[in-house]
């Protein structure tokens, strides 16, 4: 901007804000509430069923502006409290026509379709995982752990006076004997019969 001449597109804090910033604000919050407080006039507004009213164009202006982003914005900060009344009359004039039942059922329908989109989605996303899970197992090499556990046979007594240890899998224990595990011995060949 010019020399001495303050940049009013940069935000001030609100100790830097003069008495006619503070004014200006409160006069443009003021005119908002004003515009939004007219109360609808049937007569004049004879539309096509699904028409917007006025009300709605104008809260449709307001969020194009995006004034509605501003409101927000006064309503959530903790410096801009001296402003919550003004934001808070203008929020329940904006939602004047709607009856809290109608809001309530028309969140929940678009979530209700919404959420029921989401869930087929997602369950498309499940069996396609899955089946590609199962053709993931299905190229691996199979390897198989040797190790069947291990097992004390009581009765069979090892060296000394300790119960036998079964290092194979149980259905191998029919087979089992002291020898199991062991070379055979070999015969020579010219003793062989």
């Amino acid at each position: 901007g010019a020399v001495g001449v303050p940049d009013s597109s940069v935000p001030q804090d609100w100790e830097q804000r003069q008495e006619e910033d503070t004014l200006l604000i409160e006069r443009i919050l003021l005119l908002v509430r004003n515009v939004l407080h007219v109360p609808p006039d049937p007569t004049e507004e004879q539309g096509v069923d699904g028409d917007a009213s006025v009300h709605d164009r104008v809260l449709w202006a307001l969020h194009i502006s995006g004034m509605d982003d501003l409101l927000k914005f006064l309503a959530s900060a903790q410096v801009e409290q001296q402003w919550a009344l003004h934001v808070l009359e203008i929020i329940s004039l904006m939602f004047r026509d709607q009856s809290p039942e109608e809001l309530a059922a028309l969140g929940q329908g678009t979530a209700g379709a919404e959420h029921g989109e989401d869930t087929r989605e997602l369950e498309t996303l499940r069996q396609r995982e899955l089946a590609e899970k199962r053709a993931r197992v299905l190229q691996r090499t199979s390897r198989h752990s040797r190790f069947g556990g291990s097992y004390v046979l009581q009765g069979v007594k090892s060296i000394g006076d300790r119960d036998v240890v079964f290092h194979k899998g149980l259905h191998n224990l029919k087979s089992y004997s002291h020898d199991l595990g062991k070379e055979p011995r070999r015969l020579p060949r010219r003793r062989q019969a």
